[in-house]
């Protein structure tokens, strides 16, 4: 390849240096955010400015953490220029293809241990390529491999997932015994050097973690810290908790929310800083190779790099650039909030609407802890034990359940130790030398302490074990795939060379556009109208004007359903049946969450407002039902279709058409009855509920006159039964509904909601 070809591979390696920025942002904004949204410590908008300040600030001070994209995982006097090249191009396509795969999927995954992996991966890749081009023996890959660096990181994944759980767990067991859930009742003493030790331990990873390696600090600063790392403790906690003692007793500031904004600032910083160079470091490490290459006048496949093996500093431009990048995603990536709300989901105190589902493991360890907390629990004198499950009782929060997107996930407690114990922890594994993962320890820590503040209780438990067990999945497998595709991905390089980097150029910038696509399509399906809403309401009139909206969604919803699965049976249409099925799926989960919502509208209501309830319950009933009938009616016409059965005759065919005909006759004045609010219009619909049975029941005899007189198919005149049946009990649950609307409907009646001050 000519240097033409290499002018182009810095330019693509910029190009994905910028994408490596937006897709890396998306995944490791968990890490800095989810505790100071998930309490709502302060307005969205300063969390925003404040982890952005952080972002930039770490940006700029990043270091010599550049060095591990150039000489931490492979041996660089080993490869030639051009296998180098091989090596860096792989390794960025396979990073952003994988980062992006996580974001799309909401979770959150660790971006040092797929550029490392991915380095790996590429790295034997090339080896065993040069291996075999030489004849040499396989053993001579260590040669060419830091295989003690990727042992460290391998066991930092298995040191921090275990003991940031654990830690968290502790810390915030101990923590909440002291402070308890009702903390602002507390003693000012006991904030004040809650405070000062959580500031202590944050102000401590800031210089440790996050400025220690950065040219601005180097001096005499950093050399007292690394000499007189007591003293300097020390120092700072009598400092910071006199200053803490100051803001709470005479300022009446909230130390706990000053704990929250220091803490994510800290990470922010501590995340760009450090872990700048998953994104950009394997770009910078090309293009100083490239200078170094053209200035030596010799050929690509001759040109040794044991130049990269000597310390070269990342130029401050290039810092400023990748931290505009970053604190531009911050504000702007959907998918960065997708991915925090997964660890805010998963460690949220109130009970809801779970992500992740159960399985075989999740059970098995939720049984297993609770035989171990039985044991513990019997060893325990009960007085003691009253006395710490009373550190436990949680304030009452009367509405919060109606509108828990905007209440917090957690106490400011809770994210004020998440903080905290992230930081020590971080601090203590940058001292010792050990590499841990910033995604790893902060996510695990959040999920300790959501144990131990028994925010996974026995409604929740197996669901939120599920979603640790699926994220910790996805960490060992972003090992494995980031070694496999770019060492996959680094031979197709060396078959293809330029078409090959603009094959996989391609299939990675199409592959991006889709998920980006997908992503925006389902985030918009989210924020529809075609979602049913909660009722908020105390009184029969209210919750029927709240919920008029919902009955107009089922309705035009089963409208369609019902019209795409005869028609999809027509046609013989597998396709529009399997979509078809989503979306009735949809509806009935739709259905289910807002059953699994009566309980907190139930403990809203006052005495007097009990009649609402006994409404609202059966309205859930008929939607249920009608969503029942719709579910079954598209689950056996797929399963027909689906089997290759033989299809259903003309005249069956005609008769369920004139069924969808009246239907959608009913199923529109019923939409248009809710839309307007135009009630009364009711008592003319529900005139059809005999005609339309009827006309059911007739084609029902219909079918039993064939059967008994002509041949055809028991699988053909199984589901024209079923079909028929389940429509009549289709019919029944909408006029049932139409009724109930129609008896209890009052016009004269201003609509009660309840007062969620």
């Amino acid at each position: 390849m000519g240097e033409n070809i290499y002018v182009f591979l810095i330019v693509a390696l910029a190009i994905l240096a910028i994408t490596d920025l937006v897709v890396g942002v998306s995944n490791d904004a968990v890490n800095f955010l989810n505790s100071a949204i998930g309490s709502k410590a302060v307005s969205f908008k300063t969390i925003m400015i404040v982890a952005s300040v952080g972002v930039a600030f770490g940006a700029m001070s990043s270091s010599g953490m550049m060095e591990v994209a150039r000489k931490g995982i492979f041996n660089p006097g080993e490869f030639m220029f051009s296998e180098v090249m091989i090596i860096f191009m792989a390794v960025m396509i396979t990073d952003i293809l994988l980062l992006d795969f996580f974001n799309t999927l909401g979770m959150p995954t660790s971006t040092t241990v797929s550029i490392v992996f991915e380095l790996l991966g590429a790295s034997v890749a090339v080896g065993l390529i040069k291996i075999m081009a030489n004849g040499e023996d396989y053993a001579m890959l260590s040669e060419y491999i830091n295989t003690d660096k990727a042992t460290e990181i391998v066991f930092g994944i298995l040191l921090s997932v275990v003991i940031a759980f654990t830690i968290g767990a502790l810390i915030q067991f101990f923590t909440r015994i002291l402070l308890s859930f009702k903390f602002e009742e507390r003693p000012k003493w006991m904030g004040s050097i809650f405070g000062g030790v959580a500031i202590t331990a944050i102000n401590y990873f800031i210089v440790v973690k996050g400025l220690k390696g950065a040219s601005v600090f180097n001096g005499a600063l950093i050399e007292f810290i690394s000499t007189n790392s007591s003293l300097f403790l020390l120092i700072n906690l009598m400092v910071w908790t006199f200053l803490a003692w100051l803001a709470t007793s005479f300022f009446k500031i909230n130390i706990y929310k000053i704990v929250i904004v220091v803490g994510t600032f800290a990470l922010a910083m501590a995340f760009a800083g450090n872990d700048l160079v998953n994104f950009i470091g394997v770009p910078i490490a090309a293009w100083q190779s490239f200078q170094e290459w053209q200035a030596s006048g010799i050929s690509a496949a001759e040109f040794n790099m044991i130049g990269l093996t000597a310390p070269v500093k990342t130029p401050t431009i290039l810092l400023l650039i990748a931290g505009l990048v970053m604190v531009g995603t911050l504000w702007f990536s959907s998918k960065a909030i997708a991915v925090v709300k997964t660890s805010v989901d998963l460690s949220r105190q109130d009970e809801g609407n779970e992500r992740f589902q159960p399985n075989f493991l999740s059970r098995l360890i939720v049984k297993f802890t609770i035989t171990i907390a039985d044991v513990f629990n019997s060893l325990v004198p009960q007085k003691l034990q009253n006395k710490i499950d009373t550190q436990f009782e949680k304030p009452v929060r009367i509405g919060s359940s109606n509108k828990n997107v905007e209440q917090p996930a957690f106490d400011l407690v809770r994210a004020a130790v998440n903080l905290m114990v992230a930081s020590i922890l971080i601090s203590l594994a940058t001292s010792m030398k050990l590499p841990l993962s910033t995604t790893y320890v902060t996510f695990m820590v959040a999920m300790g302490s959501s144990l131990a503040d028994r925010a996974w209780g026995a409604e929740s438990a197996v669901y939120r074990v599920a979603g640790v067990l699926n994220v910790i999945g996805g960490w060992f497998s972003t090992a494995i795939i980031a070694f496999v595709a770019a060492a996959l991905i680094a031979y197709f390089i060396h078959l293809g060379g330029t078409v090959a980097i603009t094959i996989l150029l391609a299939i990675a910038a199409i592959l991006i556009l889709r998920n980006y696509i997908s992503h925006n399509k389902k985030s918009k399906e989210i924020k529809a109208e075609d979602s049913l809403r909660k009722s908020e309401s105390s009184s029969i009139q209210g919750v029927i004007e709240e919920s008029a909206n919902n009955i107009a969604n089922v309705v035009k919803r089963s409208n369609k359903i019902y019209t795409n699965t005869i028609n999809g049976l027509a046609k013989q249409d597998l396709e529009l049946l399997k979509k078809n099925k989503k979306g009735v799926t949809k509806l009935s989960a739709e259905v289910d969450e807002l059953r699994d919502h009566i309980f907190y509208f139930i403990k809203n209501l006052d005495e007097a407002s009990v009649g609402a309830s006994n409404f609202y319950i059966n309205i859930l009933g008929y939607l249920q039902d009608m969503a029942q009938s719709l579910e079954y009616i598209s689950k056996i016409s797929h399963k027909h279709i689906n089997n290759n059965h033989k299809k259903l005759k003309y005249n069956q065919i005609k008769e369920l058409k004139e069924i969808d005909q009246r239907l959608e006759t009913l199923f529109n004045e019923t939409q248009h009855a809710f839309d307007n609010r135009s009630f009364e219009k009711i008592g003319q619909l529900l005139n059809s509920k005999e005609e339309l049975l009827l006309m059911v029941s007739q084609k029902i005899e219909k079918q039993v006159e064939r059967t008994r007189t002509e041949e055809s198919s028991p699988k053909n005149t199984t589901l024209y039964f079923t079909l028929l049946l389940e429509t009549k009990d289709l019919i029944t649950a909408t006029t049932n509904l139409l009724e109930l609307y129609y008896k209890k409907h009052d016009s004269s009646v201003i609509p009660a909601k309840l007062d969620t001050k």
